[in-house]
């Protein structure tokens, strides 16, 4: 085995976002792309001798053979020692556990989240930090920066290893040690839920689906669910991983986990409902014939975490991203506690968790975490939410409408438009900032406008600053629109626009969401122009 010192020259567009590179496998597989972007991630880090690093992804189309390309790239570079999932599977939340249990200096999670996969689809690359959390902001610029300037990669030319056989193999001088994906992320849960009482909801009837969207939480969700805490076989659907997620979109929302939605809606319906997305950080909670929307869930498990034993000390605080609904803030305050609002993107989290200043956090894009790892974790809020059933002894409509009823509703929905032009979005967003200046004491379609702002926010804990996080159009009545780019797709671009309001009237609480948000939604159209800017009628997807 040589290593080999590769000539090269920059390619454009190698950016990371808020959750790393994410392009088309046809971008990623073209010669040197790959090699690319790794090379100006470990010229970054610096030297990594003898240091550890973790290496997986979420089975994905081109995962297997970008592992490869990796591991002779890591060994190229002096790592000691890989630690590499069974068949390169690793959830993201797994990856950060995995870092943080055995003091790796960082892991590379090959995926894209909940994009589509399989050979047209999306593949993905992101970084993770010591802590177990996504590099931040002046990390992921660096990367960047030297994919501008790279002149050469280098690589071991070593043949392929054999990535589902349990053990170690040598690369040049790097030990790679094919670990179980299951088994670190099953000791944590062990230790912050309640698995005996878990077991004896089961054994009691409960029945339960949990749909894996053939992503990677499957094979977690069939050892634990199934194999650990007792749930009857088949309790997991769409539990083994496929490179296209089986045809499907493995984003868990009401639309794209329609098999899911359809069972929990059927007379026969299981008491309780979860899905889990493409690297199995996000999750979905349902009830039967009952959607539970993820601010609620983040607000209702904070009002509720001492039923679980990692969380029977008390929280230090939440956090929330900026277009997450209020509702967490008014549990937060009742609590006694802080509550942050941060910037779409989990690695605004991890300051705050380093520090010691929340404990639960979560987005509105299905996401909720907490200080175990530094990620999002799907099958940990599924956890959590079966905790919470064993020890209310309720049904997931009766927990969330007791909610609303001591803290009040937030009436929450985002409308996503997908793969609109990008010039035509920026052209939007920049038609709206126009407005902002003039908009406080303007009165809109029977709202006041109180703040009209475009979201800044400085770090309490390292003071860093972030600018341009999306608009905010806030009435005096607490009601708010938000609107903003994602930087999570690979086509065109999508704009999120969210709606909120507060409704306190227990006998206010039954009405549906689209129709409670009637106004703001006109309010939106007319001060953004919607239709008219992006050639579309109504949104792609409605949660």
């Amino acid at each position: 085995m040589d290593i080999q010192i590769i000539n090269t020259a920059p390619m454009a567009g190698q950016r990371p976002g808020t959750s790393g590179l994410r392009k088309k496998v046809a971008v990623f597989s073209a010669p040197q792309y790959l090699e690319n972007f790794v090379q100006s991630v470990f010229d970054t880090l610096g030297d990594c001798h003898g240091q550890t690093l973790v290496l997986g992804g979420d089975g994905r189309y081109y995962n297997r053979a970008a592992i490869q390309t990796v591991l002779r790239m890591a060994a190229a570079h002096g790592y000691a020692r890989v630690l590499l999932g069974q068949g390169g599977i690793l959830s993201t939340p797994a990856v950060s556990c995995v870092i943080r249990k055995h003091g790796a200096s960082g892991g590379l999670i090959l995926s894209a989240s909940h994009n589509p996969g399989g050979p047209d689809g999306d593949f993905g690359i992101k970084y993770n930090i010591a802590n177990g959390g996504p590099a931040p902001e002046k990390v992921t610029e660096a990367m960047f920066a030297r994919t501008q300037s790279i002149t050469e990669y280098r690589i071991s030319d070593a043949a392929d290893i054999d990535l589902d056989a349990p053990g170690l193999t040598r690369i040049e001088q790097m030990t790679v040690e094919v670990i179980d994906p299951v088994l670190d992320y099953a000791e944590l849960m062990q230790q912050l839920f309640d698995f005996d009482a878990i077991r004896a909801l089961f054994a009691g009837g409960l029945r339960i689906c949990f749909d894996g969207m053939h992503a990677v939480s499957g094979p977690y969700a069939t050892a634990i669910l199934e194999g650990m805490l007792g749930a009857p076989k088949g309790s997991v659907i769409n539990g083994v991983p496929l490179e296209d997620f089986g045809g499907g979109h493995p984003d868990p929302n009401p639309v794209n986990a329609q098999e899911l939605i359809a069972i929990m809606a059927a007379a026969d319906a299981p008491d309780f409902g979860a899905a889990s997305d493409g690297d199995g950080d996000r999750n979905m909670i349902v009830g039967r014939r009952f959607d539970v929307t993820p601010s609620d869930s983040l607000a209702i498990l904070a009002a509720n975490a001492t039923v679980a034993p990692g969380y029977r000390g008390g929280l230090k605080g939440i956090a929330r991203s900026m277009p997450t609904s209020g509702a967490a803030d008014r549990v937060a305050s009742a609590l006694g506690i802080p509550c942050y609002e941060t910037p779409t993107g989990w690695k605004f989290f991890g300051t705050l968790l380093d520090a010691g200043m929340a404990t639960l956090c979560g987005e509105e894009s299905y996401g909720t975490g907490s200080n175990h790892v530094r990620e999002k974790d799907g099958l940990w809020a599924v956890l959590f939410w079966l905790n919470l059933l064993a020890e209310k002894k309720q049904s997931v409509e009766d927990i969330v409408r007791a909610h609303w009823a001591t803290y009040g509703r937030n009436y929450y929905s985002r409308h996503d438009y997908e793969d609109i032009d990008s010039a035509g979005a920026q052209q939007l967003m920049d038609a709206v900032r126009g407005q902002l200046a003039a908009l406080p004491g303007q009165a809109v379609n029977g709202y006041t406008v109180a703040l009209a702002d475009d979201f800044s926010y400085t770090d309490p804990v390292d003071g860093s600053v972030a600018t341009q996080q999306g608009i905010r159009i806030i009435m005096t009545d607490g009601a708010r629109i938000v609107l903003r780019l994602s930087g999570t797709g690979t086509d065109g671009a999508t704009l999120r626009l969210y709606l909120e309001r507060y409704e306190a009237d227990v006998a206010q609480h039954g009405i549906p969401t689209q129709e409670a948000l009637a106004g703001l939604i006109a309010v939106a159209e007319q001060l953004a122009q919607i239709r008219e800017r992006t050639g579309r009628d109504a949104p792609t997807v409605t949660t």
